[in-house]
């Protein structure tokens, strides 16, 4: 669908190549990493991941904005994307949820969006050559001058960003999924709730909502807080956050981490919480060629295999991991990065995936009450020491 008073857009990739279209959302010029996401459904949720941040995304399913948006779907405070980039575009939602067309919504954050460029072909780029930095401009439609201001913009690897989206305060999250939405049973009323201090890398929503609907009481911390204070709060179990950047950059999360691994508490974390487990027990990581962003990626090991959502553009090195120690759970079935591990005599364990899904599929939400019971047993074997 093109308006009559569409603007003519220009993307300019790294390597040079140009896509010409038009405007929807704000106007001006932005830069990040561009990538691709190849949900069909979910892009609210995806925009306003704070795992997105730094990135222009790149919508492969053709049409975007039909359903619109509403407040009940955002999994942070605004969009945290740099950029859309999409097919087409609907101006007039239709959804009985919707407030708002995707295109106010991003005008009114100030996103910049082109469309009527061939996704198809840029995806293909991005898989072919990698990821790589781009521009999106309605104010510099020549090509070669912007790529010429492209030149500056920051490398993805070596970049910490959860700076830019960690809460900047200690709250208490105490919201539950909707029971409207609820697919699994609610066990929050059968016993004492559990205190999990959540590390805020750039937390979802819903990553919140499921904690609290299996009966969690949530206390969420900013990134850098030091871990004497967030032992002070007494947890049950520690909970590490996705988030945005290179997780080996975010020098205080790991930090942190590793000392906090001494107090033996149960620990969970998601994506970038993976990895900074990771690095924390001394693995490294690397930068995958284009990541992981859809939701329909296998994992498993054995027999099992559990189809996940994923938004990530680092990786764990197996081969740094230290056996003796840790042990892989969950590879992913695409390409057998690692997907998941477990601590062998600890109770810590993570997955590179996002079991809250939101959007995906709700395969792993089993690992959300796996680390309420392991909170529930450390917590009895206390008891009986005691």
């Amino acid at each position: 669908m093109f308006p009559s008073s569409a603007q003519p857009a220009l993307l300019v990739l790294a390597d040079g190549t140009s896509y010409h279209g038009w405007s929807f959302g704000a106007t001006g010029t932005t830069m990040g990493e561009v990538v691709f996401n190849t949900g069909m459904t979910g892009y609210q949720e995806v925009l306003t991941d704070p795992s997105y941040c730094g990135q222009i995304v790149t919508f492969t399913y053709p049409e975007l904005g039909n359903t619109g948006v509403n407040p009940e779907d955002e999994e942070s405070t605004r969009p945290q994307v740099r950029g859309a980039i999409a097919r087409n575009i609907c101006y007039k939602p239709s959804n009985w949820r919707s407030t708002q067309s995707l295109p106010d919504y991003l005008k009114q954050h100030n996103i910049l969006g082109i469309y009527g460029i061939d996704t198809r072909a840029l995806t293909r780029k991005i898989r072919s050559v990698g990821a790589m930095n781009g521009a999106i401009s309605t104010e510099v439609l020549d090509p070669i001058d912007l790529l010429q201001q492209l030149q500056d913009a920051p490398s993805m690897a070596g970049l910490n960003l959860v700076r830019e989206v960690t809460t900047q305060q200690i709250y208490e999250w105490s919201d539950s999924t909707d029971p409207l939405w609820e697919f699994v049973p609610q066990m929050k009323a059968l016993e004492e709730p559990l205190t999990v201090v959540a590390i805020d890398f750039g937390i979802k929503r819903n990553i919140l909502r499921r904690l609290a609907s299996y009966g969690c009481r949530v206390i969420v911390v900013p990134a850098q807080t030091p871990p004497e204070e967030i032992l002070k709060f007494n947890p049950d179990g520690i909970f590490l956050s996705n988030g945005p950047g290179d997780p080996s950059a975010v020098t205080e999360g790991i930090e942190t981490t590793k000392a906090l691994l001494k107090a033996e508490k149960p620990m969970f974390g998601i994506c970038m919480g993976h990895q900074i487990l990771g690095l924390s027990l001394g693995a490294e990581t690397f930068k995958l060629k284009f990541g992981h962003r859809g939701l329909n990626q296998p994992c498993g090991l054995h027999q099992q295999v559990e189809i996940t959502s994923q938004n990530h553009g680092f990786a764990i090195s197996a081969d740094s991991l230290p056996d003796a120690e840790v042990e892989i759970t969950h590879l992913n079935l695409n390409d057998r990065t690692v997907a998941g591990l477990r601590h062998k005599s600890l109770p810590l364990f993570s997955v590179q995936y996002h079991p809250e899904a939101s959007p995906g599929p709700h395969d792993a939400d089993y690992l959300f009450e796996q680390f309420v019971q392991a909170m529930r047993t450390e917590k009895q074997e206390k008891v009986g020491q005691a």
